[in-house]
This record gives structure tokens, C-alpha cells and sequence, in this order.
């Protein structure tokens, strides 16, 4: 059953890498008489905190991709006025920072396995890279038309983007502390071939341990391992390490190409439809 509230109820749901643990870390804890909500542990109690909150403006804050849908078909029920408000990046420049994330965390496959349009077996399908289906959801399930923003309005003037999302809201915020340094930073070609050597010979990945201790074991040993490689390779010299990319760039031209029409329709609609 719908429920009406008098609460301005905004959703940030991601995308993942367009920036989204800066804001959530950097910014959005910065915006002035907000009950924010983006910690595990508080979104688990989302529509909690939202009926008990005295605020008058609600953030909640998620980073989603394959999660996407299923999330939003919580809220849309019983807050079906809510703002949501997602990043995008164009879609080659998106899936090669997903491969990376994903390489860097020991999952070491090469890109076509991790993403083919010709095969499209991989770990993202060719279906989650069309954004158009991703505002599709939104105007479904709500009755506001999505907040679409873009990862390159934010790269080229980070002060305008959160002013924007600021005045969308309706809410002051102290700009002398926003910190413009990235939260997580890229890994260099560098970095990422070494921990592809090392992993020939020990395992980087952060595999699920059954018991809780050997988790957390498992898990320090493997970040030991992986961030010591990424550091100690940051200073070896670049003749130590072959000149092939991770990612031939005929691969992510052939995403840009296939996906043209689409980033187009993005950022026209990002146009049309922000206030």
C-alpha cells in the first residue's frame, strides 16, 4: 500500500564507479539538516529511520548495479514520490574502471572475460550497459522522473555538481570542507600487471571463508598481499613490465561505438528533464 509522507525523500543509488563512496563519504555528509542514510547497518533500517526521523529531508545513498531494480521495487511501494538521483559515465570509459576494480581485487581474467559484446558471457552483460533501461525502471516505479547527473560534469567542476545536487535538494552546505581528494584512486597499468604476476603464484582474491575468524584472516592476508604489490610496483621502473594494455583499445572503441546511441539519449536526457 502506497504511503504518503510529507518527508522529501531523495535516493542516490549509484551508479558504482561514477564517484559514488566520494559523495557518500566527502559530500553528502557535509549537506545541513538532512537525516542521511547510507551505512549498511542504517539502510538495513531504511523505512525505520524514515518514520522516526524529524527531518524534514531524507537522503539515502547506495551504490548499485545488478542490484538496481530489485532495490528500487522496496521503496517504490510505500514511497513511491521519491527523488532518485543516479550518476552515469559513458559506457567504455564505465566498464573499463569496472574491470580494473575488478582486477585489482585478484579476480585476474582477461577483459573479454569479464565483458564480450560477442559473446556475452562475461561478468556484466550487454544488457547493463544500455542506461536508457536504467531510467526506464525509474519512471516506472515513480512518479518523478529521475535526477540523471554525469560523471564528466563532475570530473570537469566538482564544486558545480554538488552545488546542483545541493539546490536540487533545497539544502546549505559548507563548501570550505568539501576535500577534492579522491576517495579511492586508480591503479596504474603498472600496478595491475604486477599483481597479475604475483597471482600466478599466490591467490589475491578475497575468496568467502566459511567461519567468521577465517574470514577476517583470509581476508587481512590477501590485502596484505595485494596492496604490498600495488605499492612496491608503483616505484619498479616501467621497462620491467611488458608494453601490452590490459584493455586493447579496439575493445572499449567497439563498446563506445555500440552504445553511441544510447549515451546520447543519456545526456540528452539529462538536459531535458533536470531543473
Amino acid at each position: 500500500m502506497e504511503q504518503v509522507s510529507e518527508k522529501q525523500i531523495f535516493f542516490h543509488v549509484g551508479l558504482s564507479k561514477t564517484a559514488s563512496t566520494y559523495l557518500q563519504e566527502k559530500v553528502f555528509p557535509l549537506f545541513e539538516e538532512v537525516e542521511y542514510i547510507h551505512r549498511m547497518y542504517r539502510y538495513n533500517n531504511v523505512f525505520e529511520i524514515i518514520e522516526k526521523s524529524e527531518k524534514n529531508i531524507i537522503l539515502i545513498s547506495r551504490e548499485f548495479d545488478h542490484q538496481f531494480e530489485r532495490e528500487l521495487k522496496r521503496f517504490a511501494p510505500k514511497y513511491p514520490d521519491i527523488q532518485v538521483i543516479v550518476v552515469f559515465r559513458r559506457q567504455d570509459s564505465w566498464i573499463a574502471s569496472q574491470y580494473r576494480r575488478f582486477f585489482k581485487n585478484g579476480h585476474i581474467i582477461p577483459f573479454t572475460d569479464f565483458f564480450s559484446l560477442k559473446e556475452d558471457k562475461g561478468i556484466f552483460k550487454k544488457s547493463d550497459l544500455y542506461f536508457t533501461h536504467y531510467i526506464e525502471i525509474v519512471e516506472k516505479l515513480f512518479t518523478k522522473k529521475p535526477l540523471v547527473l554525469l560523471y564528466d560534469d563532475l570530473r570537469k567542476d566538482p564544486m558545480a555538481f554538488f552545488d546542483y545536487i545541493a539546490g536540487i535538494m533545497g539544502v546549505k552546505y559548507d563548501k570550505t570542507k568539501v576535500n577534492l581528494k579522491t576517495k579511492h584512486k586508480s591503479y596504474s597499468e603498472k600496478q595491475l600487471k604486477a599483481l597479475k604476476a604475483v597471482s600466478k603464484v599466490i591467490s589475491v582474491r578475497k575468496d568467502n571463508v566459511k567461519y567468521p575468524f577465517l574470514y577476517q584472516l583470509k581476508r587481512f592476508y590477501t590485502n596484505l598481499i595485494r596492496y604490498s604489490t600495488l605499492y612496491i610496483a608503483k616505484v619498479l621502473p616501467d621497462t620491467w613490465f611488458n608494453s601490452e594494455p590490459l584493455i586493447d583499445p579496439k575493445d572499449l572503441k567497439v563498446v563506445k561505438d555500440y552504445y553511441e546511441e544510447d549515451w546520447k539519449y543519456v545526456i540528452e536526457y539529462a538536459k531535458k528533464n533536470n531543473p
